[in-house]
Protein backbone atom coordinates (compact mmCIF):
# COMPACT_ATOMS: atom_id res chain seq x y z
CA UNK A 1 0.00 0.00 0.00
CA UNK A 2 1.40 3.37 -0.80
CA UNK A 3 2.98 5.50 2.29
CA UNK A 4 0.71 8.90 1.64
CA UNK A 5 -0.96 10.79 4.59
CA UNK A 6 -4.27 10.30 3.43
CA UNK A 7 -6.56 14.04 4.44
CA UNK A 8 -9.92 14.79 3.63
CA UNK A 9 -10.79 17.85 2.04
CA UNK A 10 -13.18 20.11 3.77
CA UNK A 11 -14.85 23.60 2.75
CA UNK A 12 -12.64 26.15 2.21
CA UNK A 13 -9.43 23.60 2.85
CA UNK A 14 -6.57 24.62 0.56
CA UNK A 15 -5.08 21.05 0.41
CA UNK A 16 -3.49 20.51 -2.72
CA UNK A 17 -5.20 23.32 -4.10
CA UNK A 18 -7.53 21.26 -6.28
CA UNK A 19 -10.16 23.84 -6.97
CA UNK A 20 -12.64 21.68 -8.25
CA UNK A 21 -15.89 23.00 -9.91
CA UNK A 22 -18.66 20.95 -8.55
CA UNK A 23 -20.96 22.54 -10.61
CA UNK A 24 -22.99 18.81 -11.52
CA UNK A 25 -23.27 18.37 -7.72
CA UNK A 26 -26.73 17.89 -6.61
CA UNK A 27 -28.51 18.54 -3.14
CA UNK A 28 -31.89 17.25 -2.02
CA UNK A 29 -32.29 20.13 0.27
CA UNK A 30 -32.05 23.69 -1.21
CA UNK A 31 -30.67 25.10 1.99
CA UNK A 32 -28.28 22.00 2.82
CA UNK A 33 -24.55 22.23 1.80
CA UNK A 34 -24.26 20.80 -1.99
CA UNK A 35 -22.97 16.84 -2.25
CA UNK A 36 -22.34 14.93 -5.33
CA UNK A 37 -23.42 11.38 -5.53
CA UNK A 38 -21.64 9.76 -8.58
CA UNK A 39 -21.19 5.82 -9.43
CA UNK A 40 -18.81 3.91 -12.54
CA UNK A 41 -19.18 0.82 -14.28
CA UNK A 42 -22.04 2.03 -16.60
CA UNK A 43 -19.74 1.58 -20.04
CA UNK A 44 -19.86 -1.57 -20.53
CA UNK A 45 -16.22 -3.22 -21.31
CA UNK A 46 -15.56 -4.49 -24.93
CA UNK A 47 -16.39 -7.93 -25.56
CA UNK A 48 -13.14 -10.25 -26.16
CA UNK A 49 -14.45 -13.91 -26.68
CA UNK A 50 -11.84 -16.37 -26.22
CA UNK A 51 -10.79 -19.43 -27.74
CA UNK A 52 -14.00 -21.55 -28.82
CA UNK A 53 -14.60 -24.64 -26.48
CA UNK A 54 -17.30 -26.01 -23.70
CA UNK A 55 -18.15 -23.41 -21.10
CA UNK A 56 -16.62 -23.02 -17.74
CA UNK A 57 -16.86 -21.94 -14.05
CA UNK A 58 -15.17 -19.34 -12.53
CA UNK A 59 -14.97 -18.19 -9.19
CA UNK A 60 -13.99 -15.38 -8.06
CA UNK A 61 -12.39 -14.66 -4.59
CA UNK A 62 -13.25 -11.34 -2.72
CA UNK A 63 -11.41 -8.49 -4.34
CA UNK A 64 -8.55 -6.95 -2.25
CA UNK A 65 -8.93 -3.28 -2.70
CA UNK A 66 -5.83 -0.39 -1.52
CA UNK A 67 -7.83 0.90 1.93
CA UNK A 68 -7.47 4.58 0.64
CA UNK A 69 -9.42 3.93 -2.61
CA UNK A 70 -11.96 1.19 -1.38
CA UNK A 71 -14.69 3.50 0.05
CA UNK A 72 -16.89 6.28 -0.96
CA UNK A 73 -14.24 8.61 -0.91
CA UNK A 74 -12.62 10.24 -4.57
CA UNK A 75 -9.07 9.22 -3.89
CA UNK A 76 -6.96 12.09 -5.31
CA UNK A 77 -2.93 12.06 -5.66
CA UNK A 78 -0.48 14.49 -6.14
CA UNK A 79 3.40 14.01 -7.82
CA UNK A 80 4.73 14.92 -4.07
CA UNK A 81 3.14 11.49 -2.70
CA UNK A 82 0.08 13.62 -1.39
CA UNK A 83 -3.07 12.64 -1.36
CA UNK A 84 -6.55 13.61 -0.44
CA UNK A 85 -10.58 13.11 -1.30
CA UNK A 86 -12.48 15.24 -3.51
CA UNK A 87 -14.56 17.76 -1.45
CA UNK A 88 -18.21 17.68 -1.40
CA UNK A 89 -18.50 14.45 -3.93
CA UNK A 90 -19.13 10.62 -2.71
CA UNK A 91 -19.51 7.37 -4.57
CA UNK A 92 -22.93 6.66 -4.55
CA UNK A 93 -21.74 2.91 -2.98
CA UNK A 94 -18.28 2.19 -2.00
CA UNK A 95 -15.85 1.68 -5.01
CA UNK A 96 -14.85 -2.05 -4.24
CA UNK A 97 -18.44 -2.66 -4.38
CA UNK A 98 -19.07 -0.90 -7.73
CA UNK A 99 -15.86 -2.61 -9.17
CA UNK A 100 -17.32 -6.29 -8.33
CA UNK A 101 -20.82 -5.44 -9.76
CA UNK A 102 -19.31 -4.02 -12.93
CA UNK A 103 -17.20 -7.64 -13.10
CA UNK A 104 -20.46 -9.66 -12.96
CA UNK A 105 -22.56 -7.52 -15.31
CA UNK A 106 -18.66 -7.76 -17.79
CA UNK A 107 -19.02 -11.74 -17.60
CA UNK A 108 -22.93 -11.93 -17.88
CA UNK A 109 -22.62 -9.92 -21.12
CA UNK A 110 -19.66 -11.43 -22.63
CA UNK A 111 -20.40 -14.00 -25.14
CA UNK A 112 -16.97 -16.04 -24.42
CA UNK A 113 -17.00 -19.70 -22.34
CA UNK A 114 -16.04 -17.91 -19.04
CA UNK A 115 -19.11 -18.04 -16.66
CA UNK A 116 -18.51 -16.59 -12.95
CA UNK A 117 -20.01 -19.13 -10.17
CA UNK A 118 -21.64 -18.01 -7.05
CA UNK A 119 -20.82 -19.05 -3.69
CA UNK A 120 -23.10 -21.67 -3.04
CA UNK A 121 -23.63 -22.47 -6.41
CA UNK A 122 -24.31 -26.72 -7.26
CA UNK A 123 -22.13 -25.67 -10.23
CA UNK A 124 -18.60 -26.52 -10.52
CA UNK A 125 -15.88 -23.93 -10.49
CA UNK A 126 -12.58 -25.13 -12.51
CA UNK A 127 -11.05 -22.23 -11.98
CA UNK A 128 -10.43 -19.52 -9.39
CA UNK A 129 -9.41 -15.89 -10.39
CA UNK A 130 -7.84 -13.64 -7.58
CA UNK A 131 -8.35 -9.22 -8.40
CA UNK A 132 -6.24 -6.79 -6.23
CA UNK A 133 -7.00 -3.61 -7.38
CA UNK A 134 -3.48 -1.60 -6.48
CA UNK A 135 -4.59 1.56 -7.97
CA UNK A 136 -7.69 3.46 -8.43
CA UNK A 137 -7.29 6.83 -8.09
CA UNK A 138 -6.98 10.51 -9.89
CA UNK A 139 -3.46 11.42 -10.53
CA UNK A 140 -2.79 15.12 -10.65
CA UNK A 141 0.22 14.49 -12.40
CA UNK A 142 0.49 18.24 -14.29
CA UNK A 143 -0.39 20.28 -11.45
CA UNK A 144 -3.42 21.10 -9.23
CA UNK A 145 -5.68 23.08 -11.73
CA UNK A 146 -5.03 20.80 -15.08
CA UNK A 147 -7.33 17.64 -15.29
CA UNK A 148 -5.89 14.90 -13.77
CA UNK A 149 -5.27 11.51 -15.04
CA UNK A 150 -7.05 8.45 -13.95
CA UNK A 151 -5.21 5.37 -13.22
CA UNK A 152 -7.10 1.72 -12.32
CA UNK A 153 -4.31 -0.74 -11.83
CA UNK A 154 -5.52 -4.67 -10.69
CA UNK A 155 -3.75 -7.62 -10.75
CA UNK A 156 -4.69 -10.55 -11.53
CA UNK A 157 -4.08 -14.01 -10.59
CA UNK A 158 -5.78 -17.37 -11.57
CA UNK A 159 -5.06 -20.90 -10.17
CA UNK A 160 -6.94 -24.30 -11.41
CA UNK A 161 -9.03 -25.99 -8.80
CA UNK A 162 -7.96 -29.11 -8.88
CA UNK A 163 -4.77 -29.35 -8.66
CA UNK A 164 -4.34 -25.54 -7.52
CA UNK A 165 -1.68 -24.79 -10.55
CA UNK A 166 -1.19 -21.60 -11.60
CA UNK A 167 -2.64 -20.82 -14.63
CA UNK A 168 -2.00 -17.06 -15.11
CA UNK A 169 -1.01 -14.46 -13.28
CA UNK A 170 -0.59 -10.67 -14.91
CA UNK A 171 -1.02 -6.60 -14.01
CA UNK A 172 -3.48 -4.97 -16.05
CA UNK A 173 -3.81 -1.18 -15.98
CA UNK A 174 -5.82 1.83 -17.43
CA UNK A 175 -4.84 5.54 -17.77
CA UNK A 176 -7.62 8.05 -19.01
CA UNK A 177 -7.45 11.69 -18.67
CA UNK A 178 -10.41 13.77 -17.44
CA UNK A 179 -11.78 16.09 -20.48
CA UNK A 180 -11.64 18.60 -17.78
CA UNK A 181 -11.40 19.33 -14.36
CA UNK A 182 -14.91 19.16 -12.88
CA UNK A 183 -15.90 16.14 -10.92
CA UNK A 184 -18.32 15.30 -13.71
CA UNK A 185 -15.72 14.55 -16.31
CA UNK A 186 -13.43 13.14 -13.19
CA UNK A 187 -16.02 10.56 -13.00
CA UNK A 188 -16.62 9.75 -16.60
CA UNK A 189 -13.01 8.91 -16.85
CA UNK A 190 -12.97 6.91 -14.10
CA UNK A 191 -15.88 4.89 -15.61
CA UNK A 192 -13.55 4.21 -19.03
CA UNK A 193 -10.74 3.07 -17.18
CA UNK A 194 -12.30 0.91 -15.07
CA UNK A 195 -14.65 -0.58 -18.08
CA UNK A 196 -10.64 -1.34 -20.06
CA UNK A 197 -9.49 -2.63 -17.37
CA UNK A 198 -12.24 -5.00 -16.81
CA UNK A 199 -12.41 -5.58 -20.55
CA UNK A 200 -9.24 -7.09 -20.37
CA UNK A 201 -9.54 -9.09 -17.63
CA UNK A 202 -12.37 -11.28 -18.61
CA UNK A 203 -10.50 -11.58 -22.32
CA UNK A 204 -7.71 -12.55 -20.10
CA UNK A 205 -9.84 -15.17 -18.04
CA UNK A 206 -11.62 -16.59 -21.72
CA UNK A 207 -8.03 -17.08 -23.09
CA UNK A 208 -6.90 -18.94 -19.73
CA UNK A 209 -9.82 -21.28 -20.36
CA UNK A 210 -8.14 -22.53 -23.15
CA UNK A 211 -7.24 -26.46 -23.01
CA UNK A 212 -9.67 -26.99 -19.82
CA UNK A 213 -11.49 -30.12 -20.10
CA UNK A 214 -15.30 -29.79 -20.28
CA UNK A 215 -17.57 -29.66 -17.61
Amino acid sequence: MSAFRIKTLVAGAAALGLALSLSACISVFPKAKPSGMYRFGTTPPAAAKGPPGAMFGVLKAPTVFTRPSAGDRILTTSPGGEAAYVADARWIAPASVQFDEAIARAFDADPGRARLIGRGEVAKAQMVVRLEVRAFEAAYVNGPKAPPEIVVQVRGVINRTGDRALVGDQLFEARVKAADNRVGAIVAAFDQANAKVIGDIVGWINAAGAGLPSE
